[in-house]
C-alpha cells in the first residue's frame, strides 16, 4: 500500500479512499488540486492497484490495519476528515468502529454497503470478475455485447458514463485477478457494526437517489446519527461530474465544525 500526499504538512489531513478496484488518480485527480491549498490532502493506493509495486490485496481488515499504522505513525493517530469513494465508504466505517484513530468526520459517497454470507460473496465474485476484469486489465470488455451494452449506454447517458469510467481508471495491465478478486470477495463479507456512534465523530454520507430506496436503510443502521445528504444524482456523479460542487461541501461539512 501507498500514500500520496499533498498540500502543506502542517495543514489539517483529509484521507482519500478510492472505490472498487480503482485507481488513486483517475479517483481522484480532479479534486486533489481543489482541496491540496486547504488540507494535507493523503490519497490511499491499495495493496495490488498500484503501478510501483508488486503485490496484492490482502483483505479489508489487513488493509484498514496499513492505514491505521501510516495514520498513527504520520498523523498523530488524528486525522480531520476521511472521504470515502463507493467501497472506501466501508474503510471509513471499519476506521470509525475500530477506533485505532481518530478522524473528526467520516463521509461516505454513495457507498452502498453491500454485506452477505460467504456463500453468497463467493458466487458473486465468481460470476462477476471474469466478466468486469478484463475492463480492468485492458481497458475495455472481452466481451463484444457488453462492450457494445457500454458503448451504448455511454451514448444514451453522456457525461455520466464517461466520467465514472475515467474515474475508474484506464487499463492496467499490473492488477491482478486476484486482487480484484480479494477486493470485491472481502468487502462483501467484511461485517460492518451497526449503530457505529463513536463520540467525537461526525459521519456524513452523499446518497445518490437514483441508486434506490434500500440505502438510507443502510445508512441508518450502520450509523447513530448519520447527516444524510439527498442527492437526485447516480451513482458517485457528484465527484464523477461535478468535482467544484463536491470539494465545496467537503470544505463546507469540515468549516461547520471550525
Amino acid at each position: 500500500m501507498k500514500v500520496y500526499e499533498f498540500g502543506a504538512d502542517t495543514a489539517p489531513v483529509i484521507l482519500l479512499l478510492p472505490g472498487t478496484c480503482c485507481h488513486w488518480k483517475s479517483n481522484f485527480g480532479q479534486v486533489i488540486p481543489l482541496l491540496q491549498r486547504d488540507f494535507r490532502v493523503l490519497c490511499v493506493s491499495y495493496d495490488g492497484f498500484d503501478e510501483t509495486e508488486s503485490n496484492e490485496f490482502p483483505t479489508m481488515l489487513a488493509e484498514t490495519e496499513k492505514i491505521e499504522a501510516y495514520i498513527l505513525k504520520n498523523c498523530g493517530g488524528h486525522i480531520r476528515v476521511a472521504y470515502g469513494c463507493s467501497l472506501g465508504g466501508s474503510f471509513v466505517g471499519l476506521l470509525a468502529a475500530r477506533k485505532s484513530i481518530h478522524m473528526d468526520y467520516g463521509i461516505l459517497g454513495s457507498s452502498d454497503l453491500d454485506q452477505c454470507s460467504k456463500l453468497a460473496a463467493k458466487l458473486q465474485t465468481n460470476l462477476l470478475l471474469p466478466l468486469i476484469y478484463p475492463l480492468i486489465r485492458d481497458g475495455q470488455f472481452k466481451s463484444r455485447f457488453l462492450q457494445k451494452r457500454l458503448e451504448k449506454c455511454s451514448a444514451e447517458k453522456g457525461d455520466y458514463v464517461r466520467a465514472f469510467m475515467a474515474m475508474f481508471g484506464a487499463a492496467r495491465p499490473y492488477v491482478t485477478m486476484q486482487s480484484c478478486k480479494n477486493h470485491f470477495y472481502s468487502d462483501l463479507i467484511t461485517p460492518l457494526p451497526e449503530g457505529i456512534d463513536v463520540p467525537g465523530t461526525e459521519i456524513h454520507i452523499f446518497y445518490a437517489l437514483k441508486m434506490g430506496a434500500k440505502y438510507r436503510a443502510r445508512y441508518q443502521q450502520h450509523f447513530a446519527h448519520p447527516v444524510i445528504y439527498e442527492q437526485d444524482l447516480q451513482h458517485e456523479e457528484l465527484l464523477a461530474c461535478y468535482p467544484y460542487k463536491w470539494a465545496q461541501l467537503v470544505k463546507s461539512i469540515i468549516e461547520q465544525g471550525v
